[in-house]
């Protein structure tokens, strides 16, 4: 059997540890054997948390040196409070990767693993509103803030809360193959792979157009007011009063983008606010948002989302209007 210990640290996220220990002990292999033996390994009673508040006592089985033997560790999301408490932990999933352990994380806890030095030079996730900080705490690591999950091998790192179904049932089929992990997806009611559709890119808060300096912030004010025009380079450069090659230097430094990249983003969260909060056909919303069409609608919608417009308008729509007895409000025209 593989063991897979499931690290408990001080203010260990709850639903976290459930899922993980959830997915490892509900998949059986066709003979209906257990193929995973599991450890939930910890000194003393920690705090859990959940939603950052703390609210319960944990007392795991193992202690912490249970889980040097074991084939994967998995380190559940950590309370922010609580993420400097745990050298002992970071001195473990040191030593277990230098000896080739399989080593995971889940929401917050991949700050854990940055601590530790395991995502240097790597792809990572984490929940988005933590990946910003992530990013910014240890620049070494490469944060990806839109996916369920990031696989570099024998590090992986998964979104928030319910990504850590996601992760581990990836886990499962990397181990024992895409029905052994489709029968444990049954048993748990969940989805064996989610699509682009429900990644964490819709939850994203765009980035804001005060973010930039006074001059770039009033023409991104501007692009936000006038996304139904088939605006030009030269049609913002000229609204900036600069050069079309200062243009793009300045919103390189400003917005990491490219002006036409940043105008067909806004576009996009424009279509996706709309898709959320009123039942206007695509065709309409495709041409209050500039992309002409519903076809280029379609498109662009489908390679910065992963899901058609019809899809997420299912996926994402507010509650009807009828259901709440007042009309929905149009949608905000910048970013939130």
């Amino acid at each position: 059997m593989h063991t897979v210990a499931v690290l408990v640290p001080e203010g260990t996220v709850g639903f976290d540890l459930a899922a993980v220990c959830q997915v490892f002990a509900v998949a059986r292999l066709p003979d209906g054997s257990a193929p995973y033996a599991l450890r939930v390994c910890g000194d003393s009673t920690v705090t859990g948390t959940a939603a950052g508040t703390s609210c319960f006592a944990l007392a795991p089985p193992y202690p912490l040196s249970a889980a040097l033997d074991a084939g994967t560790l998995v380190v559940p999301g950590v309370a922010r409070r609580h993420e400097g408490d745990n050298a002992e932990v970071l001195g473990l999933l040191r030593t277990a990767a230098g000896r080739g352990a399989r080593v995971a994380s889940v929401c917050t806890g991949a700050f854990l693993l940055a601590a530790a030095g395991l995502l240097d030079g790597a792809t990572a996730t984490t929940h988005w509103k933590a990946a910003e900080r992530l990013a910014r705490e240890y620049p070494s690591v490469r944060v990806d803030p839109g996916v369920l999950f990031t696989d570099n091998g024998q590090v992986l790192t998964s979104a928030g809360v319910a990504a850590a179904l996601d992760l581990c049932l990836h886990l499962v089929s990397l181990d024992h193959g895409a029905a052994v992990a489709a029968e444990a997806a049954r048993v748990l009611v969940v989805p064996q792979r989610r699509d682009g559709a429900m990644a964490q890119r819709p939850h994203l808060p765009p980035v804001r157009a005060a973010a930039a300096r006074d001059g770039l912030r009033t023409t991104l004010d501007w692009l936000q007011r006038n996304l139904h025009r088939p605006l030009t380079l030269r049609d913002i450069a000229g609204r900036a009063g600069m050069s079309v090659r200062h243009l793009h230097r300045r919103f390189r430094e400003e917005t990491g983008s490219t002006p036409l990249q940043w105008l067909l983003w806004a576009r996009t969260e424009r279509a996706r606010e709309l898709l959320e909060a009123t039942d206007l056909p695509v065709e309409h919303i495709a041409h209050i948002c500039g992309f002409g069409s519903a076809v280029s609608l379609r498109a662009h919608f489908r390679r910065r989302l992963g899901s058609s417009p019809a899809t997420y308008r299912s996926a994402f729509r507010a509650v009807a209007p009828a259901a709440v007895g007042a009309p929905v409000a149009p949608a905000a025209s910048g970013p939130r």
